[in-house]
């Protein structure tokens, strides 16, 4: 159980027993009165008994009426305030006949706080406590006898500032505990509102779980689509167009033959980077060598096989960059030169690697046939074919950018750019 529902239980322990007291003290302080009131004779005291028994069945008839078998009358204020002046005045009759009967009028101070309301109830407790001293005098007949009558005020008003002073500090205590009590109502309400919240976030977090694997699915289905056009599509490529020039050539045995090897090449190639694509590591030339030696070595075998020039050029500090940097630059200008192979008839290509503070850019120059880069493809983009298309979301993957720059007949500049992040960084 927690600490605020053991105060609230404990605060509701408290208020039972308080009502249970409240309801029968009155009758308690009755009886005992009445009983000390009828054993006088026994010290040579004269009761009147009739007045007084009957004056006691009235009062706990009277109490019995409105305290105890009507509580949904206890709100109504004028109802209320009338029986509580009955009640004193009863108290008042039995204290003139009886002065035992005092013990009946302190039922009078915590009836005032429950049934009356604001300064009304210091109104009542001030005329209990003037009801209270006429017993504290032995009752009307010895105040007439002994002529008392200046001491009843002045024991009256004794009584009264006591009374009060008792009753103040008695209503501020009732006071703080109905703050309490009002401050852990609030605070259940908090924690009702606090454990909806958690279990919401819960619900949030499993959806956010269910969102965040299925992101993970397609973040991995787009980068094996990216990594077997980069590599099996690539190199299918490049296959069939060895054994195209192959089957064109057939009358010269020696031009066949190389056709024949770069096709054996590349298939070794694509069969190693596919198995790595299993396995997810990255490209083998990345695992041999350093970006820059890794990129000349694809633009050298790229120009082997293709007959055209291609050269690198390296410009800033050339360090090591993060895994996924070197993995997306070196796939760029893998693409790149595919697409030059394939569409450009370019006679000369240019590589640029520039390493700057914050930045690594690669830039891929054809004076190829160029096209319209805004031109709508066959897939519907607009931004050129799958490869192009895996190439920009490489780059942006590492929040970089790819731009294209091209027009028919002007040749063809891709500019891929990065963050440099560092090798052992985050990315």
């Amino acid at each position: 159980m927690s600490i605020e529902a053991e105060l609230r239980e404990e605060f509701d322990r408290w208020e039972r027993k308080e009502n249970a007291v409240a309801k029968v003290l009155p009758y308690v302080l009755l009886c005992i009165g009445t009983v000390i009131t009828l054993l006088q004779p026994l010290w040579h005291q004269s009761v009147p008994y009739p007045p007084v028994l009957g004056l006691t069945l009235v009062a706990a008839l009277w109490m019995l009426w409105f305290h105890t078998l009507h509580p949904d009358w206890h709100d109504n204020a004028p109802l209320m305030g009338l029986y509580y002046a009955v009640l004193l005045a009863l108290a008042f009759g039995l204290v003139a006949l009886a002065p035992w009967y005092g013990f009946f009028t302190f039922a009078g101070y915590p009836q005032a706080f429950q049934y009356l309301k604001g300064r009304w109830r210091y109104v009542g407790v001030a005329a209990t406590a003037m009801v209270a001293s006429v017993s504290y005098l032995g009752g009307l007949p010895n105040i007439r006898a002994s002529d008392l009558w200046w001491a009843w005020p002045a024991v009256g008003a004794i009584c009264t500032v006591l009374a009060c002073a008792f009753s103040y500090f008695a209503d501020m205590a009732d006071v703080r505990n109905d703050k309490q009590k009002q401050a852990l109502a609030e605070l259940h309400k908090a924690n009702l509102k606090l454990e909806a919240a958690l279990e919401e976030n819960a619900g949030l977090h499993a959806q956010l779980l269910v969102q965040a694997r299925e992101a993970g699915v397609l973040d991995e289905r787009q980068r094996m689509a990216r990594e077997i056009h980069d590599t099996l599509a690539q190199g299918l490529a490049g296959i069939l167009t060895q054994l195209q020039a192959a089957e064109q050539t057939m009358d010269k045995p020696s031009t066949v033959r190389r056709h024949m090897t770069n096709a054996m090449n590349l298939a070794r190639e694509s069969l190693t980077e596919a198995r790595r694509t299993v396995h997810a590591v990255e490209p083998v030339v990345l695992a041999e060598s350093r970006l820059p030696e890794a990129i000349s070595d694809v633009a050298r075998r790229w120009s082997e096989v293709n007959q055209v020039d291609a050269v690198l050029t390296t410009t800033g500090d050339a360090r090591p960059m993060h895994a996924d940097v070197e993995v997306t630059l070196l796939r760029t200008a893998q693409e790149a030169l595919t697409n030059v192979a394939k569409h450009a008839q370019a006679h000369r290509v240019g590589l640029t690697l520039s390493y700057m503070e914050d930045l690594v850019t690669l830039d891929v120059r054809d004076d190829g046939v160029g096209f319209d880069p805004h031109i709508k493809r066959a897939n519907g983009s607009g931004n050129g074919g799958f490869g192009l298309a895996g190439m920009r979301q490489r780059v942006q993957r590492l929040a970089g950018r790819l731009d294209i720059e091209s027009e028919p007949g002007g040749g063809t500049v891709i500019s891929a750019t990065v963050p440099a992040i560092p090798a052992g960084g985050g990315a």
